[in-house]
């Protein structure tokens, strides 16, 4: 099996990240309670202090699909990578009867909002020859480093409809490449022409609002601003499903979606 990826310990710490800035921002705010928050103040304050956020589980009901094994013996060199079966990832259903790479995000509500290009690239790798991760999330304009950790040729192939795609050779191992995307995508798909069982997905959004379940099927969308959001789900078999959310800056919204075997 798959075993846990250097992109979700990164989301991990993400999450501890964020849980302590809520503990940071009532400690800020609690000695404040009952002064006037003059336009001064306010403007000394952290805009995240005033964020709420959105947390939640995907959940998974019914009798999941039975684990499609990869052959990877086209390529000696990526058989050689694994001494256990991997598998294909496109429905991934953990022990806690959760589904994983389950892409969350603000659909409308920040409209009127405009939002910093992060100066950090996101990243995915081709390792073991497979994508780690398999689901992920950038902004518009925001660099994507892709990286080439197998000592094989691979072939990174974008096939995004809204942004100008690209088809590379990656053939030395070590190798990265860095491309941007220049509109929002849901959901932007890559393929290794040489590898045809290597596939991913991103989401390209113009905020920083998303997230992707785990493997405890959990999700967190932090520092939205009070207001009125639709909030979206998107798997790759299962589809899409929606909901309507109030975020207040007092605690999380938490959220649940059921996806369902088919």
């Amino acid at each position: 099996m798959i075993k846990c990826s250097c992109e979700e310990r990164f989301s991990d710490s993400v999450i501890l990240r964020r849980r302590s800035r809520r503990r940071i921002s009532a400690g800020i705010l609690r000695p404040l309670r009952g002064l006037r928050m003059t336009p001064l103040l306010l403007f000394l304050l952290p805009a995240w202090v005033f964020a709420g956020s959105i947390t939640g589980t995907i959940k998974f009901t019914g009798t999941p699909p039975e684990p499609e094994q990869i052959s990877m013996d086209a390529d000696p060199i990526c058989a050689s990578l694994h001494v256990e079966p991997v598998y294909a990832e496109t429905v991934v259903v953990n022990d806690n009867g959760t589904l994983r790479n389950v892409f969350v995000y603000v659909k409308s509500g920040l409209e009127e909002r405009t939002f910093s290009v992060p100066g950090e690239p996101a990243g995915i790798d081709q390792k073991g020859c497979h994508y780690e991760p398999h689901v992920l999330g950038i902004q518009t304009g925001q660099e994507l480093e892709i990286r080439n950790s197998d000592a094989t040729l691979h072939n990174v192939h974008s096939l995004a409809q809204n942004s100008k795609p690209f088809n590379l050779g990656m053939p030395i191992q070590g190798m990265k490449l860095k491309k941007k995307f220049e509109n929002s995508e849901i959901m932007a798909k890559f393929k290794c022409d040489v590898h045809p069982w290597m596939n991913a997905y991103i989401g390209v959004l113009d905020h920083p609002h998303f997230s992707v379940s785990g493997s405890d099927g959990a999700f967190e969308i932090s520092d939205l601003p009070a207001g009125d959001y639709v909030v979206e789900a998107w798997h790759e078999k299962y589809g899409t499903q929606e909901q309507t959310v109030t975020v207040t800056e007092a605690e999380p919204v938490v959220v649940e979606f059921m996806f369902q075997a088919t």
